[in-house]
C-alpha cells in the first residue's frame, strides 16, 4: 500500500484532465489520472492505494469522470482536509471512500504505514490513531457495494 500526497485546492481538471473527457473505457480514461499534476502517479499507483490532500481536494467542476479515475487505478480512500462538496457526493455515489480529518491528512505523509477502520472512525498511521465521525450505515452499503448503481443493482435500495 502506497501514500500519494497532494496539497490544497486539488481540482477536478487536474484529477483528470478535460481534453480526456471523451473517452468511454474507464481504465483507459484512467491512464490519464493526475498526469498534469503528477505524472508518475499511474506507474506507481496499485491497488489498496491511498491518497492524501489537503483542502477543498476534488474542487472545480461535478464531473463524477475525477472520483471514477482514481477508484479504477486502484485508491481505496482518499483523506483529506476537506472536500468540496460535488465531489464528496460524486465519490459516495461511485463507492469510493472518502474521509475528512484534518489531523491525518497534515501528518501522513509518502511512505508511512496507515490502516482505516471506516466502521469505527479510526484512521492509524505509524502508531498513531486519528479519529473521524464515521459514515452512517447507508452511506457504508452504498460504498461497500461499489456505488449507487451497483446496490441497486443489488435490490438494496427501497
Amino acid at each position: 500500500m502506497n501514500i500519494h500526497k497532494y496539497q490544497d485546492n486539488v481540482d477536478t481538471d487536474v484529477i483528470i484532465p478535460a481534453r480526456y473527457l471523451n473517452i468511454t473505457d474507464r481504465a483507459e480514461l484512467a491512464r490519464h489520472a493526475m498526469e498534469d499534476i503528477d505524472t508518475e502517479f499511474v506507474a506507481r499507483v496499485r491497488p489498496g492505494d491511498i491518497m492524501v490532500a489537503g483542502k477543498n481536494f476534488g474542487c472545480g467542476s461535478s464531473r463524477e469522470h475525477a472520483p471514477i479515475v482514481l477508484k479504477e487505478c486502484g485508491i481505496s480512500f482518499i483523506i483529506a482536509e476537506s472536500f468540496a462538496r460535488i465531489f464528496f457526493r460524486n465519490a459516495i455515489n461511485i463507492g469510493l471512500a472518502i474521509i475528512e480529518c484534518p489531523e491525518a491528512a497534515q501528518a501522513i505523509s509518502v511512505g508511512d504505514q496507515v490502516s482505516v477502520d471506516v466502521e469505527a472512525g479510526i484512521i492509524t498511521a505509524n502508531g498513531k490513531q486519528y479519529d473521524f465521525a464515521p459514515f452512517p450505515a447507508f452511506l457504508q452499503e452504498i460504498i461497500k457495494t461499489g456505488g449507487l448503481v451497483e446496490l441497486a443493482k443489488a435490490g438494496g435500495l427501497d
